[in-house]
């Protein structure tokens, strides 16, 4: 079995609903994203994937949320933007577009340097 990962990072602000304190109020992070997928099978060159199309596909779905609030942008404008509800949204969506034989493992989203959260199914 292969795992391969890649990194992105973006800035976005959010505010949670129900929530009891400081972060109720509209708030921004640096958030860093990490991507891990897996696959037992290699193309005709040797690749899981090429990173460069990896970074693409995570790009896709995480980009629309740069420099945004997080709250104004589908599903988060029905759906609490905490960083596991983003972390979960993230997982399914890259992996939906994921080549047929390369799997997500595991998605890592940093809300700071020392906040962090790991989603797998």
């Amino acid at each position: 079995m292969y795992t391969l990962s890649i990194e992105t990072s973006i800035a976005g602000a959010h505010y949670l609903n129900d929530y009891q304190g400081a972060c109720a109020r509209l708030h921004g992070h640096n958030w860093k994203i990490k991507v891990e997928v897996s696959s037992g099978i290699l193309d005709d060159i040797g690749m899981v994937i090429d990173f460069k199309d990896l970074k693409d596909i995570a790009d896709s779905v995480i980009m629309p949320f740069d420099h945004q609030t997080f709250n104004d942008i589908s599903p988060f404008d029905q759906m609490n933007p905490t960083a596991e509800n983003l972390a979960r949204y993230f997982f399914r969506e890259i992996g939906r577009r994921l080549p047929q034989h390369v799997h997500m493992s595991k998605i890592y989203l940093w809300e700071t340097e020392k906040y962090l959260v790991e989603y797998t199914e």
